[in-house]
């Protein structure tokens, strides 16, 4: 099982959706730039406080989410 330590979900925080880090910035706002056709540098230029590992963790969890694994996320 594939521990995502950067992926929280609050559900006070933009309606329980997965979130990087607690912060308001949604994995699938990360996702979306990238299927956007945006690089990680300019992912990084947009959102200086993202690092990136969170792009790359929100890549996972939405692969993980598409398919049948477990995963566990920060602070479950």
């Amino acid at each position: 099982m594939e521990t995502l330590d950067r992926i929280t979900r609050t559900p006070g925080v933009m309606g329980g959706k997965a979130c990087i880090r607690g912060m308001r910035v949604t994995v699938g706002m990360v996702v979306g730039q990238v299927a956007a056709g945006r690089s990680f540098d300019q992912i990084l230029d947009d959102f200086p406080y993202l690092q990136r590992e969170d792009i790359v963790q929100s890549l996972s969890y939405a692969a993980l989410r598409a398919s049948d694994h477990e995963y566990v996320l920060a602070g479950e």
